[in-house]
């Protein structure tokens, strides 16, 4: 029996919609199943049975279990000699008491300022101990920056002395200057600091402005125990004062704040001898401990490959139990960040199973002390458990898409290095679109803001994958109010916990990406290279050249 061209071509188009239907139900199939994982890990990890995952807490170390106990089910192995899943860090915590106390003098007037009342302490220890009082400088923003001409040292020695200075930086419109309506480095704290201390300062103090945050909300922010590596270097004095309680400093000196915010808005701020002195004493509640990152291995098939790694990150810690909030004291941190922790777990599941399709070793890497300022991350790179040189790239994951369908993702970081490509292709995979991050979020500096700063900053090409504003259901303007509503309402709050409404199909789709994408990188014989002009490739040069 002859058939016509016409039946047959009929017969195979039903037949390839019948097996694409197949193939699409499967990876609906599959998506659904990595959903329920994340959903169990989340719930789990988010639980108030691990009090908010605190850096060196009981529900710390309760977590660490829980993801190393998950890594050996799915048959990771552990990166140490010695077997364990565990990489112990030596910290130091430490809480400021009522007790200590901060004086000013101005002429023969002696004033003490109130913890918590007129003033917080940015690191706390014995290191900030200042028993001879010494004289204040007001220095503008506190910043030297030679690339913009602008220098607030440029009047004053500040040797041996205390500066002050404003939180911020200069306003611009131009992107030339001071990036014009996005932040650079100078607008940070810890940046102004270190500034003063090369200057020769023996103490910092910042003026908040409380335009957007006020001064209980900060005071909340500083509640949480202070925690160093153990081996950090010691801090000198570093204070955040109330507005509130500046008229203090400025005491006898020709200049009030008032004035100084007039110089502000004006564009003609000026360095200032003060007429007054700070002493401090303080006293502290400290202590010792060990924390824990949680690591997990999968070796790559290739004999000339498998010596070349890939890390996956996520950090597990978060606030732990801090000041109640309607009754609520626990700071369960779902979002931020155990569904992160999760993704990464169903990552490393999907890998196990499928180990015999990578190239490159893999690992997974919980990493703890990322509130406390990257200090798991920090850690690692200063004890790495494999050569940084070998270690291609960072996939760091901190923050899951919101929705399900999203249409576009944003590779923080990407357009320092070559990882843009990799993503492109996995993007182009998914009929994804890449897009930047929206102008009235880079303010938040996404990229120095989580552990893949810490990666890039040791020479690592690294990323940090999150959902764009593109949706199939869901308009830009949605997309982005729900992330506002989550940074204003629950974000370091006890209500970021699993009773909020939360898309685990989303985040299984978003697991799919950073699959595709590692699975890329696991099997490209091409490897990331930062690109010209990018701040962290002298550091990879070094580590290469180092062998470290």
């Amino acid at each position: 029996m002859k058939i016509s061209f016409e039946v047959a071509l009929l017969l195979f188009l039903l037949s390839f919609v019948e097996i694409y239907s197949q193939h699409l139900d499967s990876v609906f199939l599959q998506l659904n199943k990595s959903a329920d994982y994340i959903k169990r890990h989340t719930e789990i990890l988010s639980s108030d049975t691990f009090e908010g995952r605190g850096t060196g807490t009981t529900g710390g170390y309760l977590a660490a279990k829980y993801i190393a106990s998950e890594f050996a089910k799915y048959g990771l192995k552990p990166v140490r000699q010695d077997d364990s899943f565990y990489h112990s860090i030596p910290m130091h915590g430490s809480y400021p008491l009522k007790s200590s106390e901060l004086k000013i003098y101005s002429n023969d007037d002696e004033i003490f300022l109130e913890l918590n009342k007129d003033y917080l302490l940015y690191k706390s220890g014995q290191q900030t101990f200042t028993p001879v009082p010494l004289p204040l400088v007001f220095v503008g923003f506190g910043i030297v920056a030679p690339e913009f001409d602008y220098n607030d040292y440029q009047s004053v020695d500040v040797e041996g002395k205390i500066v002050v200075f404003l939180d911020g930086e200069p306003e611009s419109d131009d992107a030339a200057y001071f990036n014009g309506a996005a932040p650079t480095i100078y607008n940070y704290a810890l940046s102004k600091q270190r500034i003063a201390l090369s200057r020769g300062a023996a103490g910092s103090i910042l003026i908040p402005d409380t335009a957007s945050k006020n001064w209980n909300k900060i005071v909340d922010d500083f509640t949480f125990e202070d925690v160093n590596l153990a081996y950090s270097a010691s801090n000198n004095l570093s204070l955040i004062i109330n507005p509130d309680a500046l008229t203090l400093l400025f005491m006898n000196s020709g200049f009030n704040y008032k004035q100084i915010l007039l110089m502000k808005k004006e564009h003609r701020l000026q360095s200032i001898e003060l007429n007054t002195r700070l002493s401090f004493k303080g006293e502290y509640l400290q202590r010792d401990f060990i924390a824990q990152n949680v690591l997990g291995i999968i070796e790559g098939k290739n004999s000339d490959l498998k010596d070349s790694y890939l890390i996956i990150s996520s950090h597990y810690d978060h606030l732990g139990i801090g000041p109640a909030v309607n009754g609520d004291s626990i700071y369960n941190g779902t979002l931020d960040n155990a569904i992160g922790v999760a993704v990464l777990l169903e990552l490393a599941r999907q890998y196990a199973e499928k180990s015999h399709s990578i190239e490159r070793s893999i690992i997974f890497l919980a990493l703890t002390g990322e509130e406390k300022g990257l200090l798991g991350s920090s850690y690692y790179i200063d004890n790495p458990l494999v050569p940084l040189y070998k270690t291609i790239a960072n996939i760091n994951i901190d923050g899951i898409a919101l929705f399900r369908d999203f249409q576009s993702v944003v590779g923080v970081g990407s357009d320092f290095s070559t990882l843009e490509d990799f993503l492109a292709e996995a993007a182009n995979q998914m009929n994804l679109k890449i897009e930047p991050i929206p102008p009235k979020f880079r303010v938040f500096e996404a990229f120095n803001q989580s552990d893949q700063l810490s990666f890039a900053s040791a020479g690592i090409p690294s990323i940090l994958v999150l959902e764009g504003t593109k949706n199939k259901n869901k308009s830009e303007e949605e997309v982005l109010s729900a992330f506002i509503d989550y940074m204003v309402k629950r974000y370091h709050t006890p209500f970021d916990d699993a009773s909020q409404e939360l898309d685990y199909l989303a985040a299984a789709q978003h697991m799919d990406v950073l699959f595709r994408l590692s699975s890329l990188l696991l099997n490209s014989e091409n490897v990331p290279e930062w690109k010209s002009g990018s701040p962290f490739i002298n550091a990879r040069l070094r580590s290469i050249a180092e062998k470290r």
